[in-house]
């Protein structure tokens, strides 16, 4: 196993199709909404249906990406990820999107999740001759995409999920179109958004709003959604499992504007407040919010238990930094 004990969470990913847009820009603003779930590094892989080109770094998606270097992402399809840690050290080279020439043209995947059987995929890897440079399991993904043969792409996402254990939602770029992909059990989230000139999938549904769209439905657990000239099409790339869905987003991680299996985040942690003053009541004199996340939380637990809401700890709104 990696030798990492740091908190293993989520990172955002985004993936878009709109002939005519300038999609690098979109996946920018989109990045910026899916700030909270991840700040070590931010990257976006752009493709013109012929050539790719990458742009990625270490810290926020504002000190990442600029005007010079976005106006040299060209193309109509585009994918995008900030960086949280899971599998690998916070370094540059850890950095997604990942991106490979092959045989079919040019991959490059954006991955949140976490595979169990990474280590013994990686050696697999190793034993055949394939060269790795980093320590994260998404370049593991990507190789075992670009290595999956199989006639098309779909395919070989198919090949993949059969092996792979864990945690998963992907964004895929390939020369023609973007795939979105959730892993059967559903553990990561997965939305597909409508845009103008387009359709966008992301972590979150809050992505849209940013650039203009409107969230269409989330994936459900093991489908596969192309996204191409001729609109998209979701299918079934591995047989659904039981519904394992990480609690923690809804908890904590997710924005409260998203929607999470169908409902809205904010509800959602406003019943959990409440259910918690039904549970364990408190002879206390207010209910005191930790900003941001513990917010809902404490008005709904203030509604159930008719305790006064009071805020008495202030996050500071000029820092940099809001995650965590």
């Amino acid at each position: 196993m990696y030798a990492d004990d740091k908190l293993h969470e989520e990172c955002g990913i985004f993936g878009i199709y709109a002939p005519g847009r300038d999609v690098a820009r979109h996946t920018f603003f989109a990045l910026y909404a899916l700030q909270h779930r991840g700040q070590e590094g931010a990257g976006i892989v752009t493709c013109d249906g012929r050539t790719s080109h990458i742009h990625k770094g270490m810290g926020l998606v504002s000190q990442v990406f600029n005007e010079e270097n976005l106006s040299h992402l060209k193309g109509h399809l585009a994918i995008g990820h900030n960086r949280y840690s899971t599998t690998g050290s916070s370094k540059l080279r850890n950095t997604q999107p990942y991106l490979l020439e092959t045989l079919n043209g040019p991959l490059a995947i954006g991955h949140n999740g976490n595979l169990i059987n990474a280590p013994q995929l990686r050696r697999e890897l190793l034993e055949r001759g394939v060269g790795l440079t980093t320590s994260t399991d998404s370049e593991v993904i990507i190789h075992l995409l670009a290595g999956a043969g199989g006639p098309d792409w779909l395919t070989r996402i198919r090949i993949f999920m059969a092996r792979a254990e864990g945690a998963y939602s992907l964004v895929i770029l390939t020369h023609d179109a973007i795939y979105g992909v959730r892993d059967p059990w559903g553990l990561r989230p997965l939305v597909l958004g409508q845009v103008e000139g387009g359709y966008a999938i992301a972590s979150e549904n809050c992505a849209f709003a940013t650039i203009g769209g409107q969230m269409m439905q989330e994936l459900q657990p093991g489908e596969v959604i192309r996204i191409d000239a001729n609109g998209y099409k979701i299918m079934q790339g591995a047989p659904a499992q039981q519904l394992a869905f990480c609690t923690f987003e809804q908890i904590y991680f997710a924005r409260p504007d998203s929607v999470l299996n169908g409902k809205l985040v904010h509800q959602t942690r406003q019943k959990l407040g409440a259910q918690l003053a039904k549970e364990a009541p408190a002879p206390a004199d207010i209910v005191v919010p930790v900003p941001d996340s513990g917010t809902p939380h404490a008005i709904g637990y203030a509604k159930e238990s008719k305790i006064p809401y009071s805020e008495g700890l202030i996050k500071s709104r000029y820092i940099g930094r809001t995650f965590i």
